[in-house]
């Protein structure tokens, strides 16, 4: 089968869906109006309420929300073949992903940029405000570790990814400088000179390699595993405490575009190769066993493709960072459905970018040398050795999916006529690429967990922690959030990992489709919009509900310590989504009740500065 088909289905399928359904949702259900003044404005402080260009923001959110997941779920959910992983990302994305970051973005910024769990909070009542915040807090430190082991693999003893990953960091701070103090609303001269920078630092990557120009610097950046799993951590904390516009907005800006334009260009290489699809459409692991995921493919699939179809952590995005810098109401559908559409197409090229290996060349990378002798016998390798060679650096058993989506990227990109002696700088892009997206997933988390973490100590323990301009409180807080999810990290694999996060990220998606669902209740004029998330959410929770209940039996029957701690985490959080499910459920009974909408519970906090504001960056 050539793969041009499924790039073809998914444009057309994700294009009709943003101009159809999210404009339904918008005009019929949600009823945007730019006369509604957003918290950008109303509370600008110049810190974290910043009025920021729709394609500025555009680019934060997409490069926030668009993490591992969209690129690493899909390679390793094409050990159960194309078929499931494909179907998933294309009725995920449109009728569950979008629907869900589209809602929760729209009601945060009616509750003035609140978080998830005080519009929980506000809107269905304090038993489910309360375990709303603690199951995110929970959920945000899994995401991060099963994040941060992708960036782990990919970046460990490889001077040239560290090196450019490394890079973008300054990089970022000088343009946020740029463009947010020294010359305000220089967009375009901004990212040409950032976008330069980047790509100067992939190639001049090359020369801290052993045996090149720089290589006096490759031991600082030939870091092992445990080096790595500290770093990033670090980074984080000071990500998550630093003013939103000096590394976090400018960073995820750029890194965004390259992201898109990467994506775009790997579909013009699949347009232009037209590679073949060696991946069966299913494989006899969709019945349990596999060497990569253990369990079948129901309820596998939709734990393990999180972003990219729906993410639970793309509501913390929306809920965030995103509703405090949205210069005008009616931008929520292009920023809040637009970047899942935009997300669910980077999925089904990532999972194009592994079905076209050879099985066994994929299971080789993606799999430890013990469980690949047992695989080998049905998948043998074919072209693994030789794809080292190309890209200058053993690719075998490095598991965690980032290697084998730069590999196979690498592939189709140096199969363009006059590139394949390319293939190693290729590959060094596919990597910094991936990393690129998970950084920005891992500073925007760090930063919101930051938030609620202040919410939860500063409503329950001591007011002046809430204060988001409270130094101590921000160092604080910053620094437990990082150092949890450091923790865990440091100390898990991803077979571990990966699978928790899965859950623990799809039980967030149906906290917040349920929240969803009770804002509609209040606002739409018919009940029967409901079902624009009451559906997904049933599905999910049924799914996902299950998958967590098989995950806590395999952490339990491992006899470890970090095994029962992530049983432990597994069955709160599980208890914790059905206390807010019921809670709602309530809550859903008198509404349905009631002839005319109620109207959200919003307010206006004490610590918005009222009068006018102007954006600090300009269209």
């Amino acid at each position: 089968m050539n793969s041009i088909w499924l790039l073809i289905i998914a444009a057309c399928g994700f294009s009709l869906a943003y101009r159809y359904y999210s404009a339904f949702i918008a005009a019929k259900i949600l009823m945007l109006s730019d006369l509604n003044q957003t918290p950008a404005y109303r509370c600008n402080d110049g810190r974290e309420y910043v009025p920021t260009n729709k394609w500025v923001l555009f680019g934060h959110h997409f490069a926030a929300i668009a993490g591992a997941g969209p690129l690493v779920g899909p390679v390793l959910a094409a050990q159960f073949g194309w078929g499931p992983g494909f179907a998933w990302l294309m009725l995920g994305a449109v009728f569950a992903g979008g629907v869900h970051d589209f809602i929760i973005l729209f009601a945060s910024v009616r509750h003035n940029g609140q978080s998830l769990g005080v519009i929980a909070r506000k809107e269905v009542g304090p038993v489910t405000g309360l375990a709303t915040s603690i199951a995110i807090l929970f959920i945000i430190i899994l995401a991060m570790a099963g994040l941060g082991i992708v960036v782990v693999f990919a970046m460990m003893n490889n001077p040239w990814g560290a090196f450019t990953l490394f890079m973008t960091v300054p990089i970022a701070i000088v343009i946020g400088l740029y463009m947010f103090k020294l010359c305000p609303g220089s967009i375009r001269s901004g990212s040409i000179v950032g976008f330069l920078l980047v790509m100067g630092a992939v190639f001049t990557g090359h020369w801290v390699m052993p045996g090149q120009r720089w290589d006096v610097l490759a031991p600082m950046f030939d870091l092992s595993r445990t080096q790595v799993s500290i770093a990033l951590p670090i980074y984080g904390f000071i990500a998550a405490v630093l003013p939103v516009w000096l590394l976090l907005a400018p960073r995820d800006y750029l890194s965004s575009y390259m992201k898109i334009g990467t994506v775009l260009a790997l579909a013009l290489g699949i347009l232009i190769v037209q590679p073949a699809v060696n991946m069966p459409i299913i494989t006899p692991y969709i019945s349990g066993g596999g060497p990569i995921i253990p369990g079948p493919v129901w309820p596998f699939v939709f734990i393990t493709i999180a972003c990219g179809a729906i993410s639970g952590f793309h509501a913390l995005i929306s809920s965030g960072t995103t509703p405090k810098m949205l210069e005008a109401e009616s931008q929520a559908r292009m920023i809040g459905y637009g970047s899942m559409v935009v997300e669910g197409f980077v999925g089904v090229m990532a999972l194009i970018s592994a079905v076209v290996m050879y099985p066994g060349d994929y299971f080789a990378i993606n799999t430890l040398a013990p469980v690949y002798a047992k695989v080998s016998t049905i998948f043998p390798a074919v072209e693994i050795n030789q794809l080292s060679q190309m890209v200058g650096i053993n690719v075998m058993h490095r598991p965690g999916g980032a290697v084998s989506l730069a590999v196979g990227m690498a592939h189709i990109f140096s199969s363009i006529g006059g590139m394949k002696n390319l293939m190693s700088y290729w590959y060094q892009y596919a990597l910094m690429f991936e990393a690129l997206f998970i950084l920005t997933t891992i500073d925007a988390g760090t930063r919101v967990g930051r938030y609620i973490l202040q919410d939860m100590l500063g409503t329950y323990v001591y007011a002046p922690l809430k204060e988001t301009n409270w130094w101590p409180g921000v160092i604080f807080t910053g620094a437990i959030v990082s150092f949890s999810w450091g923790y865990l990290l440091y100390s898990g694999e991803v077979s571990t990992i990966w699978p928790m996060f899965g859950v623990a990220n799809q039980l967030l998606a149906v906290l917040a489709l349920a929240i969803g669902t009770t804002v509609i209740l209040k606002l739409a004029t018919k009940k029967a919009y409901t079902l624009v998330t009451l559906i997904p959410m049933s599905f999910l929770a049924v799914t996902v509900i299950y998958a967590g209940i098989l995950n806590t039996k395999i952490y339990l029957g491992m006899n470890t310590i970090n095994g029962n701690i992530n049983a432990a985490l597994s069955i709160t959080i599980l208890a914790l989504v059905v206390i807010i499910l019921l809670d709602s459920i309530r809550v859903w009974l008198q509404l349905f009740k009631t002839k005319t909408p109620l109207g959200l519970n919003t307010d206006v906090p004490a610590v918005c500065q009222f009068g006018e504001t102007q954006p600090t960056i300009t269209p």
